[in-house]
């Protein structure tokens, strides 16, 4: 695992699977997320590392949106809107690897 300052900027397998799920809901569904967490959901679909910025970025999400994730459904059975979005960042798996990355990145 490659690491900076200790912190690990590697997106673990779990991200990277509810980044997928996000945007393949995004895309059934025509809603969730905005162009900016649509543009990350690829970034960690894709997998690989993200830059220190990136990972800053992502932990700064979850506080802001931690209302989005109440339920996965709304009516019909069909997933909510802030739903879909948590997944786009990486789901719950998302914000506790990005906290604890940006955590590292602020001891070192």
């Amino acid at each position: 695992m490659a690491k900076k300052n200790g912190a690990d900027l590697h997106i673990p397998a779990e991200v990277r699977d509810n980044a997928r799920k996000g945007l393949k809901l995004r895309e059934e569904y025509g809603y969730g997320g905005t162009e900016v967490g649509e543009e990350m959901a690829e970034t960690l679909a894709a997998g690989g590392e993200v830059s220190e910025e990136q990972v800053r970025h992502i932990a700064q999400y979850f506080p802001r949106h931690a209302h989005d994730n109440l339920g996965e459904t709304e009516e019909k059975g069909k997933p909510s809107r802030g739903y879909i979005a948590w997944l786009l960042w990486g789901g719950d798996a998302g914000r506790a690897w990005s906290e604890r990355a940006v955590e590292a990145l602020n001891e070192a």
